[in-house]
């Protein structure tokens, strides 16, 4: 109920981003810079020895056409997963390059910072191979009971949300850029921390 010469409250307060209220900030704990070293993916995307494909039996019974082909889904699986860890390794290699000597620039990547941004390359990697066997198989498959959603588009889904958080921690974007603060780029400073 309105009350004469008061203003309503507004049912939805605005939330302003900065510091409007120029509080004093934090700056947060200093850390030395550190060149990170580039892991060995093979340890996230091992490599594994395909066996030989299963020849179909000649003259077999249903028993044993059952049997082989569940030996050759087994198979199949076997290769899928093979050519995904080459396909990580390559892709995890190339955004690692492409990123991490930004971030040190950008960002002060310290060594405590390795495991954020390997993880966010093995996420760019797993993405990028779920995004391409969905081009490969495409979005409907067939199951059990007729056609129904590819599950690789849950998994997509959530790699491409977990890649949203590395973004946003890493400053990956521009709207996270803007909320960094670069390292110092002066050396020659006495008053560094690091010195």
């Amino acid at each position: 109920m309105a009350v004469p010469g008061r203003k309503p409250k507004p049912a939805l307060q605005v939330v302003r981003e900065g510091n409007p209220g120029k509080r004093p900030v934090r700056e947060g704990v200093k850390l030395p810079p550190a060149e990170l070293v580039e892991p060995d993916w093979s340890s996230f995307f091992p490599a594994s020895r395909l066996p030989a494909k299963p020849r179909a039996p000649r003259g077999a019974d249903d028993e044993e056409l059952k049997e082989y082909r569940r030996e050759v889904q087994v198979w199949q699986r076997l290769k899928l997963a093979q050519e995904a860890a080459q396909f990580g390794r390559e892709v995890a290699s190339r955004e690692w390059a492409r990123v991490v000597p930004v971030l040190q620039m950008m960002a002060g990547l310290t060594s405590v910072d390795r495991s954020t941004a390997v993880d966010y390359c093995v996420c760019v990697a797993r993405l990028e191979w779920c995004e391409r066997q969905l081009s490969i198989e495409g979005l409907v498959t067939m199951g059990q009971r007729g056609p129904c959603r590819n599950p690789l588009t849950t998994i997509a889904s959530q790699y491409r949300t977990q890649l949203k958080a590395y973004i946003g921690e890493l400053g990956l974007s521009p709207s996270a850029r803007g909320r960094l603060t670069p390292p110092e780029g002066n050396e020659d400073d006495e008053d560094s921390v690091f010195d």
